[in-house]
């Protein structure tokens, strides 16, 4: 048995005219945590479709646990090892959280004291034989959350997962997320709020255009990208030296107030400048701050458009 969870290899899918899809090929380990990122139209809502047996290519191959998801003969007992949290949740307004959940747990096979577990870890124990119709939207989230938890899925995808969460089920989420991954889950992750899942991801992949832009972890997508790094200074520096000196180094500085310094570097001249402070006696602290994912996605989807 292979221990990739997912391969797409030269996948191609048409709406029509429009080109979805062009020869996108991506492997994704079991237990990897994967940010699928790309503005809308890059072809994140396909790619997952796909993965959901709901398409098939119109060329290349989709692999979910060594299964075609669309047409094996085992794809309906492989969609019951599949969680899956849409952007857009819809459920019978008129049943209450806790049928609702029981509907789903029939299609999966998941027992009563699931159930009754996640209900209680999705805090909706309190609300689960109110109808759906009086959930607000963080709690329709949240029972959304639940169903995709059904079954301890193996693969599980989360399309905007935070819309209409607070910040503490947010942090819930993401912790639920580190220790599915620990369990071996692997994981798919769609969010515009990129700094949300910095953290919490191995790699990202960032579509446009139906073609993979950029794939990686985030040191790799920084050192392609090659953006520069901040750092922060407090304390003082004797001026006139250090205009003098970061000139010849591709480093430029600006002064935010009396006793802050910005420094704007490249990677390759971040330690002989932090070795150069160090030394500096006025200086108190010293503050780093790589490019995040949000400017490694930015920099990526403007070379697209260039």
């Amino acid at each position: 048995m292979t221990q990739d969870a997912i391969q797409l290899d030269e996948v191609t899918l048409r709406y029509g005219q429009v080109k979805a899809l062009d020869g996108i090929s991506l492997t994704i380990p079991r237990g990897e945590v994967i940010g699928l990122l790309g503005h809308n139209g890059a072809g994140k809502t396909t790619t997952i479709k796909l993965l959901l047996g709901l398409l098939s290519p119109a060329s290349g191959a989709v692999r979910v646990f060594d299964t075609d998801p669309a047409h094996s003969p085992r794809a309906h007992e492989l969609r019951r090892q599949i969680g899956y949290l849409p952007e857009n949740l819809s459920f019978y307004p008129q049943l209450s959280g806790r049928e609702t959940l029981r509907y789903f747990a029939r299609l999966k096979g998941a027992s009563p004291q699931e159930q009754n577990r996640l209900l209680q870890e999705v805090g909706l124990s309190h609300a689960a034989d109110r109808r759906v119709k009086t959930y607000s939207k963080g709690m329709r989230q949240r029972l959304g959350l639940a169903q995709a938890l059904l079954n301890q899925p193996k693969l599980l995808i989360l399309d905007e997962p935070t819309v209409g969460l607070d910040p503490v089920a947010t942090r819930d989420l993401y912790n639920r997320i580190d220790i599915l991954k620990q369990q071996g889950t692997t994981v798919i992750l769609c969010s515009h709020v990129l700094a949300g899942i910095e953290e919490h991801i191995d790699r990202a992949v960032i579509l446009a255009g139906g073609r993979i832009l950029a794939l990686g972890n985030l040191d790799e997508l920084r050192h392609a990208a090659q953006l520069p790094m901040h750092i922060r200074v407090r304390g003082s520096l004797p001026e006139e030296g250090w205009m003098s000196r970061i000139g010849e180094q591709g480093v430029s500085l600006e002064r935010i107030n009396g006793s802050q310094y910005l420094f704007t570097t490249p990677e390759s001249e971040k330690i002989p400048l932090l070795r150069t402070l160090v030394k500096e006696p006025g200086v108190k602290d010293i503050e780093i701050s790589e490019p995040s994912l949000e400017a490694i996605y930015t920099f990526f989807s403007s070379q697209w458009r260039m």
